[in-house]
């Protein structure tokens, strides 16, 4: 398979891998994404994983919470769902690196670009937790942060719907799917697919966005060699 984009960050949602038990992590589901990431890899693609916290924690669930201490504790859970993966990575022997935007030594090497991208060319998954190490930033933030540090060339959005909505399809049987959209139809229409800042350090650092169904595992090769199986977000095509 010809690749069109070597080098991605595969965002991932914690909700993905807690799968139907909606909290957790849910082995199987876990054992699936693994083995995707090795084909990925096996086929020459260099990936850069984030993973949200969302099946361990949610952000505040009180007024009397601070805000910061409600993004700190998702910080770990995202660090508890890095753990996981790298785990059943290491066991289908695929190589991984774990850095931390926080501090966690033994649990994780400190995130450090200049050694981030060494393992990324040498064929090592690397793995970043905690976020950006600040709170008022999600992971979805972290996602396009580190894709614009990383030189990646496309930012794999996994979710459990098979691209971008109009309105949830869920609860709409009428919902329109797009092919295609710009960085500013997100922004203009308030879609729900990434935060608003994620969307705008894509676009100010061009890097399209590639939507689509986790459930259907050669989507990810697929989008690689660039074919559309969601939806893809990018600038206005001239």
């Amino acid at each position: 398979m010809e690749l069109k984009y070597k080098r991605v960050i595969l965002k991932l949602s914690g909700e993905v891998l807690a799968g139907k038990k909606g909290t957790g992590i849910d082995d199987e589901v876990i054992s699936n994404v693994a083995q995707t990431i090795k084909k990925m890899t096996d086929h020459g693609v260099e990936v850069g994983l984030v993973i949200g916290a969302g099946n361990f924690w949610r952000g505040r669930t009180s007024k009397k919470m601070e805000r910061t201490t409600a993004d700190y504790m998702g910080m770990m859970g995202t660090v508890m769902n890095s753990l996981a993966m790298a785990d059943a990575l290491k066991f289908l022997g695929v190589k991984n690196k774990l850095m931390s935007a926080i501090s966690m030594s033994p649990l994780a090497d400190d995130y450090n670009r200049e050694k981030a991208v060494t393992f990324l060319s040498e064929g090592t998954v690397v793995i970043f937790g905690a976020g950006t190490g600040s709170p008022f930033f999600s992971t979805d933030t972290t996602a396009a942060l580190r894709a614009a540090e990383m030189d990646a060339e496309l930012i794999l959005l996994a979710k459990r719907v098979d691209g971008v909505y109009d309105c949830d399809p869920a609860l709409n049987p009428n919902a329109k799917k797009y092919d295609r959209l710009t960085y500013s139809d997100i922004l203009s229409q308030k879609l729900g697919v990434m935060d608003f800042t994620a969307i705008t350090l894509c676009m100010d650092n061009h890097i399209p966005i590639a939507v689509f169904d986790l459930n259907v595992p050669e989507n990810i090769l697929k989008a690689c060699s660039g074919i559309n199986v969601g939806t893809i977000i990018e600038e206005v095509q001239i």
